[in-house]
C-alpha cells in the first residue's frame, strides 16, 4: 500500500489539484503500520493529469480534504482509493489514522 496526500508545510493541502507536491508513505496494511516516507512534487497543473501521474508512481491510495467528482473518477479508473473529506492536520497524522480506520471524514472541501 501507498498512500499519497497533497500537503504544504507538512500538514494536509486542502485544495488538491493545486498542491505543490505530495507525502508519500510506504504501508503496512495488516500491521497497520507506516514505512519509509518520501516527497513527490506535483507537476504542472493539467486537468486529469494527476492520477495517471501518481498510478506511475505506485500510489494506490490518496487522502483527500477535497476533490471534485471528476478526479475522483479519474482516480478510480487508475485503481487508486481515494479518502475525501480529511482535516488539514500532519500527514503523518492521517495516514496512521486512516490504516487503524479511525480517520474521520468531514465535509468535501471541493467545491467542483
Amino acid at each position: 500500500m501507498k498512500i499519497a496526500i497533497p500537503v504544504a508545510n507538512g500538514k494536509l493541502n486542502l485544495h488538491f489539484g493545486h498542491c505543490a507536491g505530495f507525502d508519500v508513505f510506504e504501508a503496512d496494511e495488516k500491521a497497520k503500520t507506516l514505512g519509509a516516507k518520501s516527497y513527490i512534487e506535483a507537476p504542472p497543473h493539467e486537468p486529469g493529469l494527476l492520477p495517471r501521474f501518481l498510478h506511475e508512481k505506485g500510489i494506490t491510495h490518496i487522502i483527500a480534504g477535497g476533490m471534485g467528482s471528476r478526479a475522483r473518477e479519474l482516480f478510480t479508473q487508475n485503481g487508486i482509493t481515494v479518502f475525501v473529506g480529511a482535516p488539514c492536520e500532519a500527514s503523518e497524522t492521517l495516514a496512521q489514522e486512516y490504516l487503524n480506520g479511525t480517520l474521520k471524514a468531514g465535509e468535501n472541501a471541493c467545491d467542483h
